[in-house]
């Protein structure tokens, strides 16, 4: 008898091309009452625009099951490798309208 792990198995596929990833120095995050839509952007210094590399769209419940294990990998990793330092807030110059942003 397959007990529940082996039951609940999802074969994931990944092209070549996706498995390269997209590079992201920013990740903006709006929402509404149904979706939280999460823009990765690749910004250059001194470049006077960026680009949105990536656009995710996320159910609520499913954006809440990201922030839990982004948390449980960060923890994870600090175990590992140490604190994670994150320089004081930056002030960007952003406003794509809809709901303030963080990142």
């Amino acid at each position: 008898m397959k007990d529940q792990a082996q039951q609940s198995k999802i074969n994931i596929e990944l092209s070549e091309e996706m498995a390269e990833g997209i590079y992201s120095n920013l990740a903006i995050i709006t929402h509404s009452h149904s979706e939280f839509i999460v823009d990765f952007i690749k910004m250059m210094p001194g470049a006077p625009k960026a680009k949105v590399k990536s656009r995710i769209i996320l159910t609520p419940q499913h954006a809440k099951r990201l922030f839990k294990a982004l948390k449980d990998n960060i923890v994870k990793f600090e175990r590992l490798h140490g604190e994670i330092k994150v320089p004081a807030a930056e002030h960007l110059p952003l406003n794509l309208g809809g709901p303030t942003a963080q990142a």
